[in-house]
């Protein structure tokens, strides 16, 4: 994924985080592996939104992730 396009899709979910009601950004969005190999663990709108903030290396699989699932 290019820089532009992780930044626009960036900024689509930064839009629709702030427009969330603060209880919703608890609930989860996502699931990803765990730790250990064969487990699943999910991940709310607040991880995501951690993730995207400080641009870390699961940011942009979150971001192609709900950009797939139409959310951004």
């Amino acid at each position: 994924m290019t820089e532009e396009k992780k930044r626009e899709l960036a900024e689509k979910f930064l839009k629709v985080y702030s427009n969330l009601p603060l209880s919703t950004r608890q609930e989860t969005i996502a699931v990803q592996e765990g730790a250990n190999p064969g487990t699943k663990e999910p991940v709310s709108w607040q991880v995501v939104f951690f993730e995207i903030k400080n641009n870390t290396p699961k940011a942009e699989f979150f971001l192609e992730l709900l950009n797939k699932m139409g959310l951004i």
